[in-house]
């Protein structure tokens, strides 16, 4: 999260209220993690008495069009956020910001007034967002590496069955690659290949034409529908997948920041946690997780078979694994590999476990998460220390300790006898 419909209902939102509007005002953030190769003086600079004549989005990614460029561009990252006092943007899962907090909230990064009072604040409290300062932000990544947009580029039936008949990969890390569709993200991913009753590690090239069909026609339902009800979760079909999938910790219960389970649907996971810890079913069916692209994914084992000749170790041992990691995301955020135009939201992770592998013997200390429930975009935390993934410690006085005592006694005894 934040996925196509989540930034379009973004976009929607600033092109509502904004547009025509001066700039008199610009506050950033003084934070080069999500500041990204501009500093916050000169992107002020640069904004201030321009007009916002567009907003324009290309998948994850949206870019305010001023009168004159540069143009401040907004890479969502995991909890990226648009916020307009006074105006009701949608409020997604996970998203950052409650509404009892200060205005703007410590987790803006990017402030602006317009010339009527209006105000509006980009937010980001994960710090995995990039706002930039561009020419032209088509013209250089992580825009220019993006694939066609899933709702305003949509391939056709026949040039998507040809492109995934070339793709050796598993059809769930191919739909989460940017560079193939820009858009998708891990529910969305979930969602249409429930829908289409594909198993999301099936390989792309193995799948039917019949199977591609299906994949494509559920791409453009869903998407269309999510943008046409401004990505406002409540309003998705109750049969839905998107329903059930949160929260797949035993006893954990998973809302947004400041929400209140009674809002939601009665028929949501949340309201039978209770009766069923760790368990999460739709129409009757359960949902299992697996590990799919670095990602945790929700899926039918009932509905979505895996066909040919292709194996996979269900459930168990992803579980055992995933188990033993924080997770983050809408599905363990921190598993996540990075895709093309998204580049930047993993790389501090990478070189912190580097370091942490190359650290002279240190052992790397357990991270405990500041909330009771991390549980995918991980609301807690505002600094960089919260993108690592949890590290077990060994326990002290294990066998090879014992081993290393041992030899050493081994060696004085016997350099006694010599004596």
């Amino acid at each position: 999260m934040p996925e196509l419909p989540e930034v379009e209902a973004a976009r929607r939102a600033v092109e509502d209220n904004c547009i025509g509007k001066k700039i008199v005002k610009c506050i950033v953030a003084d934070d080069p993690k999500v500041i990204d190769g501009v500093s916050p003086s000169e992107l002020q600079a640069s904004v201030v008495g321009k007009t916002i004549v567009a907003a324009r989005r290309k998948g994850k990614n949206m870019w305010l069009q001023l009168d004159s460029p540069p143009f401040p561009s907004f890479q969502f990252g995991m909890a990226g956020a648009i916020y307009i006092k006074g105006v009701a943007v949608t409020k997604y899962k996970r998203s950052a910001v409650n509404d009892e907090e200060d205005w703007p909230s410590k987790y803006s990064k990017f402030f602006i007034e317009l010339g009527d009072g209006l105000e509006l604040s980009f937010t980001d409290k994960r710090r995995f967002a990039r706002v930039r300062l561009l020419k032209d932000p088509t013209s250089v990544p992580p825009i220019s590496e993006l694939g066609p947009d899933a709702l305003l580029e949509p391939m056709t039936l026949e040039e998507f069955t040809e492109s995934l008949h070339k793709k050796k990969t598993e059809i769930k890390p191919l739909l989460l690659d940017q560079s193939f569709i820009s858009g998708i993200g891990n529910w969305v991913a979930d969602e249409v290949l429930y829908q289409a009753r594909i198993h999301p590690r099936q390989t792309a090239t193995s799948l039917s034409d019949e199977s591609c069909a299906a994949l494509h026609k559920s791409i453009k339902e869903v998407i269309q529908y999510a943008v046409e009800v401004d990505a406002e979760c409540s309003c998705f079909p109750l049969e839905w997948l998107f329903h059930f999938r949160w929260g797949k910790k035993t006893g954990k219960i998973t809302l947004e920041v400041g929400a209140d389970s009674s809002q939601f649907p009665s028929s949501w996971i949340f309201h039978s946690r209770e009766k069923k810890p760790g368990k999460a079913f739709v129409d009757g069916k359960q949902i299992d997780f697996i590990t799919a692209g670095g990602r945790t994914t929700a899926y039918v084992p009932e509905l979505q078979k895996l066909s040919g000749s292709q194996d996979v170790k269900e459930i168990g041992k992803s579980r055992r694994q995933t188990s033993k990691k924080k997770s983050i995301d809408d599905d363990d955020e921190d598993n996540e590999k990075p895709t093309n135009g998204e580049e930047d939201d993993l790389g501090s992770l990478k070189s912190k476990k580097a370091k942490k592998a190359g650290g002279g013997g240190r052992k790397p200390s357990k991270k405990k998460s500041e909330e009771s429930d991390y549980d995918n975009d991980g609301d807690a935390g505002s600094d960089e220390n919260d993108d690592n993934d949890n590290v077990e410690k060994k326990k002290p006085g294990g066998k090879q300790s014992k081993k290393r005592v041992q030899s050493s006694q081994n060696s004085r005894n016997a350099r006694r006898k010599v004596k």
